[in-house]
């Protein structure tokens, strides 16, 4: 399926390719910025027409020229324009140097802005194409339009933000609104970089897509539909339970048997025809007293599952939502490696001493390994990967999932989800508001009932993240686990 423009992501170095291309391909590069500025220009004036002052801060680069056209475009149309520029303006050179000197607005250096009431600020300093802290005049005009609370238009990015990552590099504007072009950024996708976009609009200025695409990492995506689909197995008219696949979820002890329970509803909501708690007989009868049209089956030990595992339509798993930390996890999750395993919470922290026993045990054949670390787990199992700072989140899931030959969920408001071949996709349907306690197991219950179903890993992995965010827009502000789990569809 072929995604529109405004569905790719492409990061500032494959933008800048984008650019270069169109140029030698006789488009007029020019032309391409007249439009680009007169794109902001009409946003500021659409959505700010009270502004008293249209204030136009202008880098040293590109995003200085659309800047420049923007300021044009406002003073044409009969506003209050100032214009504010970094560095000295007789540097420029090419279609920002010509924007410039088309601009009749007369300017003063940047360090010289003191915003007022009334004030819009449209911030052309630096947009993509930053990959250093800004300078300290650039992060003292940032402080004071924030103390001011002046609203501010974005162009391409707010400057200060890292495209790649969505990582501030040492201050950046909060933008009101973000203007782009053509396609978006990782940088606008990923935390904080979302937050600090404020309403994106994504412009198309003339760059035809056959430029656009040859150019574009085909690789890395939002998490949609569009993108894992069409391997979500869909229930026929001759369906039954069984062809729906068969879950297991592992319960931990008596006093923690919530977490495996709220698991394993969700993944009967979410479609497997049977699901089923493999409980420990401590808590055989708080399970019992609990559960309705999820089955239960004793297991105590590693022995025990052994033998129950001859039973081959037992293919999906997920351990680790209360299970507990230790020798028993580990033991069980290895006993798992020939089925499909959603390894979760204490699951992964047992593997945080030696995590490559558990990365050879799932390294050989198709993705079967599902891992849905936060934070924290994530730097358990991949320290010297969670410590590179120079890598973004992508990048971070990327290697994961490559060294574990795992589908990786890396958790977060800006969840990614990555596969072994390098695909990635980043999530960004999830309220704030899961942000909760069994926030996690549902999820992981969600994953392993795709994975019962047919769906591969990776796929799984994406739309039970999905799944998960549209559930818990559904259950509303305020929820809780539960909620959560009542709110869950299948596809």
């Amino acid at each position: 399926m072929m995604l529109p423009l405004a569905d790719l992501l492409l990061t500032p170095d494959d933008m800048a390719a984008v650019d270069s291309a169109a140029a030698a391909s006789g488009i007029d590069s020019y032309g391409l910025m007249e439009k680009a500025g007169q794109a902001v220009a009409a946003v500021a004036l659409r959505y700010f027409p009270q502004a008293l002052r249209y204030v136009v801060l202008c880098g040293p680069g590109n995003n200085g020229g659309d800047g420049y056209v923007a300021a044009r475009a406002l003073l044409a149309a009969g506003a209050g324009v100032q214009l504010f520029y970094l560095g000295d303006p007789k540097r420029l050179r090419g279609d920002a140097a010509r924007a410039l000197a088309d601009c009749p607005v007369p300017g003063a250096p940047v360090a010289d802005y003191v915003p007022l009431a009334g004030d819009l600020v449209i911030d052309a300093v630096f947009g993509a194409g930053l990959s250093r802290s800004v300078p300290e005049d650039i992060a003292a005009v940032i402080a004071r339009v924030a103390a001011a609370d002046v609203p501010v238009i974005a162009v391409d990015l707010p400057s200060g933000l890292d495209g790649r990552s969505g990582q501030v590099l040492g201050a950046a504007f909060q933008a009101t609104r973000t203007v782009t072009f053509m396609t978006r950024k990782p940088g606008h996708l990923l935390l904080p970089g979302r937050d600090l976009c404020g309403e994106l609009e994504v412009f198309d200025i003339g760059i035809p897509g056959r430029i656009v695409r040859a150019h574009a990492d085909r690789l890395i995506a939002e998490n949609t539909p569009a993108q894992w689909l069409a391997k979500i197995p869909s229930a026929g008219t001759d369906t039954h339970k069984y062809k729906r696949g068969h879950l297991v979820v592992f319960s931990g002890g008596s006093n923690a048997t919530g977490a495996a329970r709220m698991s394993a509803m969700a993944g009967l909501k979410a479609g497997a025809g049977l699901v089923t708690i493999a409980s420990p007989r401590d808590a055989l009868a708080v399970n019992a007293g609990l559960l309705t049209a999820i089955m239960l089956h004793a297991v105590e030990d590693e022995a025990a599952l052994r033998e129950w595992l001859a039973d081959e339509r037992l293919s999906t798993f997920v351990l680790g939502p209360g299970f507990g930390a230790g020798e028993k996890a580990r033991q069980f999750c290895l006993a798992l490696a020939d089925r499909h395993l959603v390894l979760d919470a204490d699951g992964i922290t047992s593997f945080r001493d030696r995590p490559q026993r558990l990365f050879d045990a799932f390294a050989e054949g198709p993705t079967r390994l599902v891992l849905t670390p936060h934070e924290g787990e994530f730097a358990r199992l991949f320290p010297d990967i969670a410590a590179d700072e120079a890598s973004s989140k992508i990048d971070k899931a990327r290697a994961a999932a490559a060294r574990a030959h795992a589908a990786i969920i890396y958790k977060g408001a800006d969840s990614v989800i990555a596969a072994p071949d390098g695909r990635a996709l980043i999530n960004a349907n999830a309220p704030p508001w899961l942000a909760t306690a069994g926030s996690g197991d549902v999820l992981a219950g969600i994953v392993g009932s795709l994975m019962a179903q047919g769906a591969p890993a990776f796929e799984a992995a994406a739309a039970g993240v999905w799944l998960h965010g549209m559930a818990g827009q559904h259950a509303g502000k305020g929820l809780t686990a539960e909620d959560l789990v009542e709110a869950v569809k299948p596809l």
